[in-house]
């Protein structure tokens, strides 16, 4: 691991990710800047050993509709990673990808899909079994909608998140 203190640099990449963003009642300024620029740091920090609850965290700090081209270092740090850490941490970081804005859900989701190998997203469909039936229900809502016509709607993406129910 290149950072010493895994849960320090997660709270201070979740908290730099809060963006200024276009429409906020103050202007952007220095101290938005190095806010700003500290996060696209953090992200570049991470080499891909970490481990899933480093994907997680990658995946939580997406919160920002407006990254104003910071995200590309955290989908860079998620491309470091193995396809079965990206897997486990994917599936780690669910509610997050729920919650985040539906672009970066898709950006994380074509990682998966494009970087994971076979047997490893079938690990994620058989994590997806043991959710909850409704988190179960958002998922694939959010998976359906972006195969339609979004970032799962290529041929190398399209279908490879078989979501299995137990």
């Amino acid at each position: 691991m290149p950072f010493g203190d895994f849960d320090a640099w997660r709270r201070e990449l979740l908290f730099t990710g809060g963006f200024v963003q276009d429409g906020d009642a103050f202007e952007y300024g220095p101290e938005a800047q190095a806010r700003f620029d500290r996060y696209i740091e953090l992200a570049d920090m991470v080499d891909g050993t970490e481990g899933p609850t480093t994907v997680k965290a990658l995946i939580a700090s997406l919160h920002a509709e407006d990254d104003h081209g910071a995200h590309e270092a955290v989908y860079g740090a998620l491309e470091r990673f193995s396809g079965r850490d990206l897997v486990r941490g994917a599936a780690m970081a669910v509610i997050n990808l729920l919650e985040i804005p539906r672009d970066n859900s898709g950006h994380v989701l074509q990682l998966v899909t494009v970087l994971a190998s076979d047997e490893d997203l079938q690990a994620f469909g058989a994590a997806f079994g043991r959710l909850q039936p409704e988190i179960r229900a958002d998922l694939a809502t959010l998976i359906a909608h972006h195969e339609a016509d979004e970032w799962l709607a290529d041929k190398r993406s399209i279908g490879r998140l078989r979501l299995t129910q137990d």
